[in-house]
């Protein structure tokens, strides 16, 4: 028995949908490895030890400021079109990336902020509230994927069926759990942009692909979450379809 026969034809095209959204957020990491010319397990070994030892904490510290900056700034900045986004976030890495390693580490939380603002926009799409609590849990367990330089499928499904309860006093704690995933992606960022006369250029092709790959996860965390909703299917059922069509390609 195959997962098309396990689920009614209008909830397996959604899941077929959804599949080639993360096969899509998968893709642009190998285009971000071409640019680069480099391996991503060989990226981080660029970063000073102390910048290594630190980058969980100041991811941990990025994410706090930009839950903040995120909220405060939706009343008076409206969402923008993705293309937009990416846009922008592009820009900022590269002017992040022409300093090299100071400039990129001050341009980190300015990044998560509008990738953040870009999920929240993204949940909007799907008709959630970004300041519901478990909007706001979902929004930041999309930063929990492993990022488009991994080739571990499995760990950009974890994250989707993840149940944590996410309120005012807990937020910090579930920024602890997503801080170490979103940290070693980050310091592959940081990483590239340090390369030699590349700086600008890395950074620039690192914020589109991170910010592309995020976009598109967003897409399959809360189409899956409009899905479960809709159908009245539990979110980790639907995830075991998803798994199963990601298998199969």
């Amino acid at each position: 028995m195959t997962g098309t026969d396990l689920v009614p034809l209008s909830i397996d095209a959604e899941l077929s949908a959804l599949a080639r959204r993360h096969r899509a957020a998968g893709g642009v990491g190998m285009q971000l490895l071409n640019i680069l010319g480099g391996q991503a397990e060989n990226l981080l070994e660029r970063l000073p030890d102390k910048v290594k030892e630190r980058l969980e904490t100041a991811t941990s510290r990025a994410l706090d400021t930009a839950m903040n900056a995120a909220a405060g700034s939706r009343g008076w900045v409206p969402d923008q079109k993705g293309w937009l986004n990416t846009a922008l976030a592009t820009a900022m890495g590269a002017a992040g990336g022409a300093g090299g390693l100071p400039t990129a580490l001050a341009e980190l939380p300015v990044t998560v902020t509008v990738l953040l603002r870009t999920i929240q926009g993204i949940a909007v799409e799907y008709g959630f509230d970004p300041d519901d609590p478990e909007v706001r849990r979902d929004c930041l367990a999309v930063f929990a994927s492993a990022g488009p330089l991994s080739g571990d499928d499995g760990s950009d499904l974890g994250f989707l069926s993840a149940r944590v309860t996410l309120t005012g006093a807990t937020v910090h704690g579930v920024i602890g759990k997503v801080a170490p995933k979103l940290a070693t992606t980050l310091g592959q960022k940081l990483a590239a942009q340090t390369i030699p006369l590349l700086g600008a250029a890395a950074g620039a092709a690192t914020n589109y692909a991170y910010t592309s790959y995020y976009q598109q996860m967003a897409h399959v965390q809360f189409g899956l979450r409009r899905l479960s909703q809709d159908s009245g299917r539990p979110r980790e059922e639907l995830v075991a379809h998803l798994r199963q069509r990601l298998l199969q390609r």
